[in-house]
């Protein structure tokens, strides 16, 4: 087991919850004061970081919605606020990075050295070689993209390659069978989709997945812990960003972001397998 995924576990175990917060910053719904910051994306991600912490197995700052602020020093001052309060929480960079060889290797210098992300997400529309500059990185969590829960996802991801399979699927075996060869590989499989979030994890055993689609964008927690949990009720990183980030859009923001951590939390919960039950 890699140093990335040993930590996913503890995180696991240390907050009972499989709850990933999304910080998606959208300085437009921030409240009033917030936004008037010098540093707003920083001060709304502090304030939910502090109400959340022992709620979460993880963070997942998405880089878009840094970079669209030209904030990218606010995500580098976010992750190293949770390494510095809170250093038992993993934080992945949803970047979905994916180039050629040479390429991949500076966006993995920045993923893991400028960054000091814990984990990446990544494409593997180029295949293994443009995966190795991340994985090479044996301490560090590789995130590959699987069964994504947009609409859209059908369009590529459901069509049948050479092997008969569909792509997902084939996906799903090279991760399991060539790319984790230094056990730090995860796969991204959306709620959306319980039925395919099962094929999958018939495929790769007890490798974690990271779980977007709930909340906001309608997944069933249900049905998602059901269909992608492991035999001891883990193996699974359910993402939430908007749905937790703006259940208020007042001054109470973070204790609202609190409560709705704490309800997801428990609904995963209720469906999780226990050792003995």
């Amino acid at each position: 087991m890699s140093a990335f995924l040993s930590r996913l576990e503890s995180s696991w175990k240390r907050s009972d919850s499989l709850v990933c917060v999304g910080l998606d910053p959208e300085i437009e719904r921030f409240p009033a004061a917030i936004a008037g910051h010098a540093s707003p994306i920083f001060q709304f991600n502090k304030a939910i970081i502090d109400a959340t912490a022992d709620l979460v197995c993880a963070y997942k700052p998405q880089f878009a919605h840094y970079a669209a602020y030209e904030a990218e020093d606010q995500l580098q001052r976010t992750i190293e606020y949770i390494h510095g309060a809170y250093p038992g929480v993993p934080v992945i960079l949803d970047s979905k990075r994916g180039d050629v060889g040479n390429t991949a290797e500076r966006y993995a210098i920045e993923a893991f050295e400028r960054y000091g992300a814990d984990a990446v997400t990544v494409n593997p529309y180029l295949g293994g070689d443009s995966l190795e500059p991340f994985l090479k990185h044996e301490d560090r969590g590789v995130i590959i993209l699987c069964r994504t829960s947009n609409p859209g996802a059908r369009d590529l991801q459901d069509l049948t390659v050479s092997s008969g399979q569909r792509l997902y699927h084939a996906v799903a075996e090279l991760a399991a069978r060539q790319w984790n060869t230094r056990g730090n590989c995860m796969l991204v499989v959306g709620a959306t989709y319980p039925r395919e979030l099962a094929e999958v994890r018939a495929i790769v055993g007890d490798m974690p997945l990271l779980v977007p689609g709930v909340g906001a964008q309608g997944g069933d927690v249900a049905e998602a812990v059901r269909n992608g949990q492991t035999a001891t009720g883990a193996g699974l990183v359910i993402s939430s960003s908007r749905g937790i980030l703006y259940a208020s859009g007042e001054a109470d923001y973070a204790s609202a972001a609190r409560t709705a951590a704490l309800k997801l939390r428990d609904q995963i919960n209720a469906h999780r397998r226990r050792s003995g039950g």
